[in-house]
């Protein structure tokens, strides 16, 4: 086992208050009375008999093998069951002595991540079906002779200024994804596609819909995503077939799981599938990009991504890549997508063939890096194979640009099977490539010296720097959690009316002592807010070296007037920065309604990074030197507030090593509501505190999801 490459160590109080986060988390896709929905059951230990022995107490059927060991997904015999028989159901299985746990997961809406427009039909590009050729050179001699390979303009210099992801200096020295696995998690793949076929992987594959091993779509022209995404990864090169795979010699799978019914269970058979097997999961799907939905995956699709960077790979960790959304048109922000908020996923951007953002990004701060990906009908899209046994040039949206972001990150990974889940993250944003897309308005410089975007990330991904930077890289440090939970003063929860502004500090010393965080890789935010048109929120985080992050933007068409609770928002703007100072979560209101209130409940700081740098040549920072701010801090905080309006501002007593403070600003037109309170020693008016205590946790007791 190599579970000694990527240690992680995090706090015992950390572990806890991380896990009743991650618990407590809402999606708007609860389930409701007479939902359908999909039940599995955990055993104790597995043991399929008796799963269908309760099964069949229940007049219910097992689908498929268990999964994550002891995890079974039942079904009613009768699809007509009635509301009432499934609530005796579920009330007969909590209360059964030999289930372990039950869960009992409503069927979710889950868009595919392409879009079809009226003028943009796709067009085949149907080849004769030829005798296999084999490829048995190292690589094909360049250019390939594949008939739709000159029109791969995003990996032979075509984008305008002749740009690429370089992918052919990656090639050129000799790799081409060897000894690695892509499964695609979509609507099934055309195994026998002859461009396809020599690299189809059966050990990567399966069919969730129907319970069988065949991941083959049905042939209704709505079920070619999931094929058009393989291609792009795995399709042969040299044999006169359509274009070329960016790792035409990895091995390629599908799950078939888009194709029906999707619920927690699907989504966590699908993930948890063979992950000693599958090196990297790529996914084109989310939750409806339509500019007012927060979801994410269940509890069960939690545990399957934590089990997945825990002991996939033999501890190295699986590699999940995920389409950053296209709802860009409705004002969508991917930050309220749990699958691209997780730290477990690489979430991939889009830019056009002239280096421009396409109409449908999303824009969020968890965006890692970008590949290329269509436009409109006046510019190129990605060429790839297609069903049946055809070609396109029209694969289009995020869909298209994770599955090259896969191939490029098999590619790395045929340069160095050692490489874990963490690496990988740092080696995508240490080798992406700002340039090309430096035309667009948005970026910035953090505080280490990368550029940063909302839309694109850390830039273009580039296979040659990749390749190359893997093959010398050393394995990361382990990984620690730093944890701060930030407590309201009274009243608590804080109310909130009409158009409002509110500033919240914490002063960080980076868990100095056991477990610190010196070196930053993901942020999180978790909060709680309630409000009356959530679509008006905007938060923002500001670090200590000044990056800033906004976690979520105003999304107009978002009415819900439930808010967010516990919803984690994620950034990887401030990689490699010292975390040690003052940290502010600004909280906005941009509503026109003066009559909209609401409650803040709580926001809480997870600080993710080592204590050494990721690798011995990076710059290293003093242990010992204090925070610039931790010695002026109560100087500054009358100086930090408004000068329109003197609200009520609070200090704490300093407790461990947290501090934390907070403004309320109401806009002008607005009435506020003043209040004061004291400051003390445990539960001081307004201040935040380090609940990390130090406390190294045992490696068994990890949250399953952050």
């Amino acid at each position: 086992m190599n579970n000694c490459l990527d240690r992680i160590r995090w706090s015992a109080a950390a572990f806890l208050l991380l896990l009743a986060l991650v618990s407590a988390v809402e999606h708007d896709s609860l389930l409701r009375e007479g939902d359908d929905h999909h039940v599995v059951i955990k055993l104790k230990k597995r043991d399929d008999a008796l799963a269908r022995k309760i099964a069949d107490e229940h007049n219910m059927v097992v689908r498929g093998a268990p999964f994550m060991d002891t995890f079974y997904h039942l079904e009613h015999s009768d699809a007509s069951v009635s509301r009432r028989r499934k609530r005796a159901v579920t009330e007969s299985l909590s209360a059964h002595p030999d289930v372990h746990e039950h869960f009992v997961s409503p069927v979710k809406s889950r868009s595919k991540r392409d879009y079809v427009s009226p003028d943009l039909e796709p067009r085949p590009f149907p080849e004769p079906r030829r005798r296999r050729q084999t490829t048995n050179l190292p690589i094909p001699k360049l250019p390939f002779p594949d008939p739709l390979y000159n029109d791969q303009w995003y990996l032979i210099g075509g984008a305008v200024g002749g740009s690429d992801m370089n992918v052919r200096e990656a090639w050129l020295l000799g790799y081409a994804g060897r000894n690695v696995s892509v499964s695609i998690l979509d609507d099934g793949i055309q195994r026998d596609h002859p461009d396809l076929e020599e690299n189809y992987d059966p050990l990567a594959s399966t069919d969730i819909n129907d319970n069988d091993d065949d991941p083959t779509p049905q042939n209704n022209g709505d079920n070619k995503h999931g094929t058009r995404c393989a291609g792009e990864v795995g399709a042969l090169a040299g044999n006169n077939q359509c274009g070329v795979g960016v790792a035409f010699k990895c091995k390629i799978g599908g799950v078939r799981m888009l194709d029906g019914p999707v619920s927690d269970a699907v989504e966590a058979r699908s993930l948890a599938l063979n992950q000693q097997h599958i090196d990297i999961y790529s996914a084109s799907w989310g939750p409806e990009d339509d500019g007012k939905t927060f979801d994410g995956p269940g509890p069960l699709a939690r545990e399957a991504f934590y089990r997945g960077i825990k002991q996939g790979r033999g501890g190295k960790g699986n590699i999940f890549v995920w389409a950053s959304g296209n709802g860009g048109s409705r004002q969508d922000s991917c930050s309220a997508d749990g699958y691209t908020t997780s730290i477990y996923t690489l979430s991939i951007s889009s830019a056009t063939f002239d280096n421009h953002r396409p109409w449908y990004l999303e824009e969020c701060p968890s965006t890692i890096a970008t590949t290329y990906s269509s436009a409109n009908i006046n510019q190129p899209a990605i060429v790839t194979v297609d069903v049946p046994n055809g070609c396109t040039k029209m694969h289009t949206g995020t869909s298209a640009s994770a599955p090259l972001a896969a191939g490029i990150i098999a590619l790395a990974l045929e340069a160095k099977p050692s490489l874990t889940w963490r690496d990988m993250q740092h080696l995508v944003l240490r080798t992406a490539n700002p340039l090309p897309l430096l035309n667009n308005d948005g970026w910035s410089i953090n505080g280490v010296g990368r550029r940063i975007s909302n839309k694109f990330g850390y830039g273009l991904m580039d296979a040659g720097k990749l390749v190359k930077l893997a093959r010398v890289w050393e394995t990361v440090p382990e990984q620690h959690l730093c944890t701060y939970e930030y407590r309201l003063s009274e009243p608590s929860p804080r109310p909130l009316t009409g158009r409002f502004s509110l500033n919240f500090t914490l002063e960080v010393n980076g868990c100095n002592g056991q477990s610190p965080v010196l070196y930053l890789e993901h942020v999180q935010v978790v909060s709680t807010i309630r409000y009356g048109k959530r679509g008006d929120l905007r938060l923002k985080l500001i670090s200590p070296k000044g990056t800033q992050s906004v976690l979520l933007p105003e999304r107009p068409q978002d009415y819900n007037s439930n808010g967010f609770h516990k919803w984690p928002f994620l950034s990887v703007h401030m990689w490699g920065e010292d975390p040690r100072g003052t940290w502010t979560l600004i909280v906005e209101s941009f509503t026109n309604n003066r009559n909209v209130g609401g409650t803040f409940h709580d926001w809480t700081l997870l600080l993710y990074g080592t204590e050494t740098p990721a690798q011995s040549t990076d710059p290293k920072y003093d242990p010992l030197k204090p925070s610039k701010t931790e010695t002026s801090f109560l100087s500054k905080a009358t100086d930090q507030l408004t000068s329109q309006v003197r609200p009520p501002y609070h200090t704490g007593d300093r407790h461990g090593y947290g501090y934390g403070r907070h403004s309320y600003q109401p806009a002008a037109g607005h009435n506020f509501h003043r209040n004061k309170g004291q400051g003390h020693l445990g539960y001081g008016g307004g201040r935040g505190w380090n609940v990390v205590s130090g406390q190294t946790s045992n490696r068994q007791q990890l949250p399953h999801r952050p």
